[in-house]
């Protein structure tokens, strides 16, 4: 899994200047000129951006007493052309040293800084100044009361976490504290209910249990012996092998019964098929075992009424035995 990193990205208004001041007395123009273009571009700064003015304000002083190595001071030559023919002006590194001692560090920190507007901008906050003197001691001190700022800001940053971090553990108790009540109350809900069918139950029993008149003199006997009493007088029955044979019989009869209504059911269907019996069906299904007994005694007569018809027929076979006679 690859994360993403949001890189930092500064405003120009979170950016705050510096001023700092280097004196060039006795130091070589190369280093002295790449330490002022650092500064100038803001690289030694941690909150560093190449397209932003990131950088602070450099006051060079003793300009006229800096020094190059080797044999530079004759090579050095310092050339201008005003783009028409034969204009062209060479002015060695001693004569501008002599003349303008200024114009050396201008030019040398103005080829280390970026060729392009921001880098113009940059090169404005230079000051370059020949002697000691600089009128910018107040943009100094301002610059040494920065760390008694950041200080405080920080101060405040933390003061201001603290109450962010005390109004979070607050509402945090808050929503504890809540949840709290609710599963209480909850809780207690959830008890009450559990109480309410035990005491319908118990008000239920109480109806349900007949009044015993008390006579005088005899001794109250516990609940817990009539409760015994009537459970062995339940159960005593159930073990006795009297009542085991009783059950085996009346499945037969059940059986019997429906038997009958079976075939009740065979001859009305035998004798009714053509009439709709939509209504009858739908009679037949919904009706209790109090009309399926009223069917079979109905269907009753019926079979014996056919019975007769049955009979008839050696009633004639006499008759046909006198004619052979």
């Amino acid at each position: 899994m690859v994360t993403k990193i949001k890189p930092y990205n500064p405003s120009a208004s979170e950016l705050e200047s510096d001023w700092h001041v280097i004196d060039a007395k006795d130091k070589v123009l190369g280093r002295l000129s790449s330490e002022a273009a650092m500064l100038l571009m803001g690289k030694h700064r941690p909150e560093y951006v190449p397209h932003l003015l990131s950088g602070d304000f450099v006051i060079i002083i003793n300009a006229a007493k800096v020094r190059v190595t080797g044999n530079k001071a004759d090579q050095i030559v310092y050339k201008r052309h005003s783009q028409k023919p034969g204009k062209l002006k060479e002015i060695p590194y001693r004569r501008v040293q002599q003349r303008a001692p200024t114009r050396i560090l201008e030019h040398s920190v103005r080829g280390m800084l970026p060729k392009n507007k921001l880098g113009e901008r940059m090169i404005r906050r230079l000051k370059v100044y020949a002697g000691e003197e600089h009128p910018h001691e107040s943009q100094l001190a301002w610059t040494e009361q920065r760390p008694a700022r950041d200080a405080a800001a920080a101060a405040a940053e933390a003061e201001e976490l603290a109450k962010k971090r005390a109004a979070a553990r607050e509402t945090a108790a808050a929503r504890k504290q809540i949840a709290d009540d609710a599963a209480a109350k909850t809780a207690a809900a959830d008890a009450a209910k559990d109480e309410k069918p035990k005491s319908k139950k118990t008000a239920a029993a109480a109806k349900a249990e007949p009044a015993t008149p008390e006579t005088p003199g005899a001794p109250e006997t516990p609940v817990t012996e009539i409760e015994e009493t009537a459970t062995t007088a339940v159960v005593e029955p159930a073990t006795a092998p009297e009542t085991a044979a009783e059950p085996e019989k009346k499945p037969a009869a059940k059986r019997k019964t429906a038997t009958k209504a079976s075939a009740a059911k065979t001859t009305k269907a035998t004798t009714t098929r053509k009439k709709p019996a939509t209504s009858t069906r739908k009679k037949a299904d919904t009706a209790d075992s109090e009309s399926a007994t009223k069917k079979t005694t109905a269907a009753k007569p019926k079979a014996t009424a056919k019975k007769p018809a049955a009979k008839k027929a050696p009633a004639k076979k006499p008759a046909t035995a006198k004619k052979d006679e």
